[in-house]
């Protein structure tokens, strides 16, 4: 890579450049901070100081893995599109890309959406004038809103998945910068590993069980009865007599993982820095948001796909592995290098939004995010993009509009004077204290 002109921090034996990376993130967390958007040098100071030195291409080293990391829309696109299958990814599985699509089900989706709004709502009543920690409480929603729409239970029966997954979380990042050995690490594990795997284990049964008793209702031969959720869909997959569509029980049980942890948690941190409320009342007046309102919200739509290039919810896109030597641009890739692309690096790019940059405008938005991105689409990747793209971006949207709505229709907010801006990487970009908000209502 140094032959093609590739640069980047040096080496150092046994953590490549994580202590340093870890370095500079507690480096920044101490600094005091004030109500800017510079999102990117607080949650990655590491990336925005290298891509300054180094470029928008350059080579980093966790522990002994060589990590090549881009910032270049080009490259992005290539790699996300993957049209050479030169950097491997699953394809998302049929049913899967069925689950959040329009029509009955997605309607029937919005009533129970509207349904866990409403109980965040009927807590918030007693609150006029006073202190109430927002992010906590669209945590709670969103949690509520996953298990409506995607299980078909309460809040309560999923309740302790999302505790033990919240703990995976928490563990995961606190060992993420620690140094790894290929193959020592089947053999000695620190207490944290062994915490995750029993939280892992525990996790896979809750989920069992669960499947169980949605199994138990359904008679042999009737699979067709199944409701549409995202249970279902997942059971019918399950039950499947064609080889080819029948998932396992393990593929079943790690979707159902993945849409309870990236259903809930990024939802509810992108819920935490949005606010409107003129369009709403234009359209609903105090009347319940429907469906065909929802779509017709273009003020709303602008100020979360803002809010989305300035906090978004996964900072980094999952790394890819090079699986034979391959062109890339104009880099020749050696396989096993692995690749990274850092969604905020993207956002925070002055060449691709303008010298203002770290300005909240909406207005960016106004004629779509092709236009916004100047038809360069790899500019704006909070969903990802390509054949991989998030299948939870119309469920995420459409959940976000109408809690936000229902919120706007009742309420209006201040920042509590207690309020310390902290945006933080925590798996997700989410405050590393709280967001109090001071209640007031219309």
């Amino acid at each position: 890579m140094a032959l093609q002109g590739i640069k980047g921090p040096s080496y150092r034996l046994i953590h490549g450049n994580t202590q340093e990376i870890s370095n500079m993130q507690k480096e920044a967390m101490a600094r005091p901070r004030n109500l800017s958007h510079d999102v990117f040098a607080l949650v990655q100071p590491h990336l925005h100081s290298w891509t300054k030195i180094y470029g928008k291409t350059f080579l980093q080293w966790d522990g002994p893995q060589p990590v090549l990391v881009i910032v270049d829309p080009e490259l992005c696109k290539e790699i996300l599109n993957n049209k050479h299958r030169a950097y491997p990814k699953s394809n998302p599985v049929a049913f899967v890309m069925k689950l959040l699509g329009n029509g009955l089900v997605m309607s029937q989706r919005i009533h129970a959406m509207i349904a866990s709004a409403d109980t965040m709502l009927e807590r918030w009543e007693n609150h006029e004038a006073k202190e109430i920690e927002v992010f906590e409480e669209f945590r709670l929603l969103t949690s509520e809103v996953i298990s409506r729409t995607a299980f078909g239970s309460s809040y309560l029966e999923g309740k302790d998945i999302f505790e033990m997954l919240l703990k995976i979380s928490s563990l995961t990042f606190k060992t993420a910068l620690k140094p790894k050995f290929p193959g020592l690490s089947r053999f000695v594990k620190t207490n944290d590993e062994i915490e995750m795997e029993k939280l892992e284990k525990r996790i896979r049964e809750t989920i069992i069980e669960i499947v169980k008793k949605r199994e138990r209702k359904v008679m042999p031969g009737e699979e067709g009865s199944l409701r549409s959720d995202f249970l279902g869909l997942l059971l019918k997959a399950y039950l499947d007599t064609n080889d080819n569509q029948r998932i396992s029980l393990d593929d079943l049980v790690e979707e159902c993982k993945t849409f309870y942890l990236a259903g809930h948690e990024s939802t509810a941190t992108f819920l935490a820095w949005t606010e409107a409320r003129k369009e709403v009342l234009q359209l609903f007046g105090k009347q319940t948001p429907n469906p065909k309102g929802i779509a017709k919200l273009k003020t709303m739509s602008m100020i979360m796909y803002e809010s989305l290039r300035l906090y978004p919810p996964v900072v980094l896109v999952i790394r890819r592995r090079v699986e034979r030597e391959v062109k890339l641009g104009r880099l020749i890739l050696p396989a096993n290098l692995e690749l990274a692309i850092p969604i905020v690096a993207f956002h925070y790019d002055s060449e691709l939004w303008g010298q203002d940059v770290q300005l909240f405008k909406p207005e960016r938005f106004a004629e779509g995010v092709v236009k916004a991105t100047d038809e360069n689409i790899a500019a704006f990747l909070p969903f990802g993009m390509g054949p991989r793209i998030c299948v939870g971006l119309n469920f995420a949207i459409t959940e976000a509009k109408i809690a936000l709505s229902m919120i706007l229709q009742r309420h209006a907010f201040t920042l509590s004077p207690a309020y310390t801006h902290s945006p933080s990487q925590f798996l997700t970009v989410r405050p590393q204290h709280e967001v109090q908000v001071m209640l007031h209502s219309l």
